[in-house]
């Protein structure tokens, strides 16, 4: 009987991805379903009794309903948009691509900066400060690019000889429209609907800065359970039905979402924009959404650049903000800050596309349910609620020694943890357009896996692991929930340091919170301008 060797080169590409996934996200979160049994145990509570004194389902309702306000708007206001995506080319389309990207790589805590200079100046009449409103608005400020991201591409997608021989057929623009185009964008806006549900039922920087104690989440209340009052028994049970939330909106994800890119839509488009419309009206109506597009993801924006530098409305202009950026706060300066998360962030980008690129190369190699099913797994990460997993990441580091729990490595570690499902749903589709014949060829020569790979795949995806790395970088450089559980003086990013400056009173912290979160925003516009000139042309959503 014959045996058959797997070589070790196939074993490590399976092997190292699932230690690192086991390791940074399955140990932290068993951590907290055994401390969750075993604080059972020894009270003798139910878990249902220890669920209903925190409120539990009145903030499992709010978590829920938030979500689907959020996502209900986010798609109504950037219908326009990605109507304009699917219609612009070269240049323009760059551009349109950057301002709609950099909001949804934004650190959320810059985002709530941005809305709370936004809504208590120029919009203060609309007297929505903070409470949900104002949630709701940093939401669809967000997830625009979502939307525009997967309807978008699909709408770039279509080919236009199907719009054509509707009208053709005696069908006007706006019927053609309805009857030809919309039911083939349906799959790519369920997949959009879900993933926008996914993000805002785990918002957390958003909730925690602009709901201001009005609005109360599942996500803030574990926060607050356990750093604020540290009650770790009402944490850890406000944690696992966090987690049940979190699979069953990725289920949902994973049912509603095609990730191919809606293939239903896929036609002769090959990725290019659609012909340019016919007739003034068109024009018209392609300026208003250039102009609502601006109004709605710049906006935002530019009123914290001015704010950053008129910290009070009708204060005076003044550069102590950006001043003190140099000045020390509890031993470390915002700069150092800077320093630490760009540093941290290089290191979470090599490590996301280490790991992020053997798991893509397994996953295009996998078939059947056992493919599925590690797709699917593949995600987990991107909509784990960040705060969940900070907290299982307290438990698990408090049983280890000191060496290790204060070792650099863990925040870098924590940040490529987010960003790998993102390399993967870059890398998997590059994967995919390498001709199979050409690996052959370089195999038959007698070239090995790895030399295969080096010379025959990487040539041809190079541009889109570029991509790859820009946004696991700007994803790292932002992330606040689980970095702010793990933080300490030394190791305090840029993002954990402006939340920190806003919960101090004084105008001093607020302007230094706002020149911050500038600065964020300067290296995250930078980047994602980066990713939009490296990436291949061929239109393959990359969320």
């Amino acid at each position: 009987m014959t045996r058959t060797v797997i070589p070790a080169g196939r074993i490590a590409v399976r092997l190292v991805p699932a230690l690192f996934i086991t390791v940074l996200f399955a140990w932290p979160v068993v951590a907290l379903i055994r401390r969750a049994v075993r604080i059972a145990s020894e009270s003798g509570e139910r878990l249902g009794d220890l669920l209903a004194g925190t409120g539990a389902w009145s903030l499992l309702g709010v978590t829920l309903g938030q979500a689907a306000a959020s996502t209900v708007l986010a798609i109504v206001a950037a219908a326009p948009i990605a109507w304009l995506y699917a219609h612009v080319g070269g240049r323009a389309a760059v551009i349109l691509a950057v301002v709609v990207t950099v909001p949804f790589v934004l650190p959320t805590v810059v985002v709530g900066v941005a809305f709370r200079s936004l809504l208590t100046g120029p919009l203060s009449f609309l007297h929505i400060g903070s409470g949900l409103g104002a949630v709701l608005a940093a939401h669809v400020f967000l997830n625009v690019a979502v939307v525009v991201r997967v309807v978008g591409a699909a709408w770039r997608n279509l080919d236009p000889r199907l719009l054509e021989a509707a009208r053709t057929l005696g069908a006007g623009r706006l019927k053609a429209t309805l009857t030809v185009v919309v039911p083939r964008l349906l799959p790519a806006l369920a997949g959009a609907a879900a993933l926008i549900f996914l993000f805002c039922s785990t918002s957390f920087g958003v909730v925690l800065i602009l709901g201001a104690g009005k609005l109360r989440t599942l996500e803030t209340e574990i926060y607050t359970q356990a750093i604020g009052y540290f009650r770790i028994p009402q944490a850890v049970m406000l944690s696992m039905l966090q987690i049940v939330v979190v699979f069953a909106a990725l289920l949902m994800t994973r049912v509603f979402s095609d990730p191919a890119g809606s293939g239903s839509a896929r036609g002769g488009g090959r990725g290019r924009a659609e012909p340019p419309l016919p007739g003034p009206v068109a024009r018209l109506s392609m300026v208003a959404a250039a102009v609502w597009a601006v109004a709605l993801l710049v906006g935002p924006v530019a009123v914290l650049v001015v704010r950053s530098l008129r910290p009070s409305v009708g204060g005076d202009w003044t550069l102590a903000g950006y001043r003190a950026l140099a000045e020390p706060v509890n031993g470390v300066t915002p700069l150092d800050s800077l320093r630490y998360s760009l540093v941290s962030a290089g290191l979470a980008t090599l490590i996301a596309l280490v790991v992020g690129t053997l798991a893509a190369v397994s996953l295009y190699r996998a078939r059947g349910v056992l493919g599925t099913i590690a797709s699917t797994i593949s995600l987990i990460p991107l909509g784990i609620s960040a705060v969940t997993l900070g907290f299982g990441y307290l438990i698990v580091l408090a049983s280890m020694p000191y060496a290790i729990a204060a070792s650099p490595a863990v925040i870098p570690c924590v940040q490529a943890l987010i960003a790998i499902p993102l390399v993967i749903r870059i890398m998997v589709p590059a994967l995919e357009s390498v001709p199979v014949r050409l690996r052959q060829a370089a195999a038959t020569l007698g070239a090995p896996p790895l030399r295969v790979f080096t010379t025959v795949d990487l040539p041809i995806v190079g541009r889109s692991l570029g991509a790859a790395a820009g946004f696991a970088f700007v994803m790292a450089l932002g992330e606040f929930g689980a970095t702010g559980f793990l933080a300490r003086a030394d190791t305090t990013t840029l993002p954990v340091l402006i939340g920190s400056a806003l919960n101090r009173p004084g105008a001093e912290n607020l302007a230094t919170a706002m020149a911050a979160s500038v600065v964020l925003v300067a290296a995250t516009t930078l980047a994602v301008l980066i990713v939009e000139v490296l990436r291949p042309r061929t239109e393959v959503p990359l969320l």
